[in-house]
């Protein structure tokens, strides 16, 4: 568990429990890291190493009045995968958490890139090329 802050200085608060393929939980409004704590607990147990962060005005993490849009939480999300240095990150969530993984992909961090969601078993992998945006 801690912090890293990111490039407009807001503070994340993130947990990192475990070793092995990460896992990332990342939540939707109005939650935050500790509603994951079932799914962490569950994936720990399998050896998977597990991540989830309180997007900015959530949780522990700084409540700030603006930057609440795709483009910072996906920024937000890129310093915490940055920081932890993960690499073939997987993220077990719902297509909102895949769109943000995914534009975190495309925007410059090349090491997250299979999105599978648990609940509808969407799958989407975004090829080492990147897409041209």
């Amino acid at each position: 568990m801690g912090f890293v802050k990111t490039k407009d200085g807001v503070e994340i608060y993130y947990k990192d429990w475990g070793k092995g393929q990460p896992i990332v939980f990342s939540h939707g409004w109005p939650l935050s890291a500790d509603d994951w704590d079932n799914q962490m607990l569950f994936f720990l147990k399998q050896g998977y190493r597990v991540i989830a962060h309180d997007r900015r005005g959530h949780g522990r993490s700084s409540q700030v009045p603006d930057g609440h849009d795709l483009d910072h939480y996906a920024d937000d999300l890129a310093a915490v995968t940055a920081h932890l240095d993960l690499k073939k990150v997987q993220c077990p969530n719902c297509r909102e958490a895949m769109r943000l993984m995914r534009h975190i992909y495309l925007t410059g961090v090349p090491n997250i890139y299979v999105f599978y969601c648990q609940r509808c078993q969407y799958v989407e992998t975004v090829k080492e090329e990147k897409a041209a945006a």
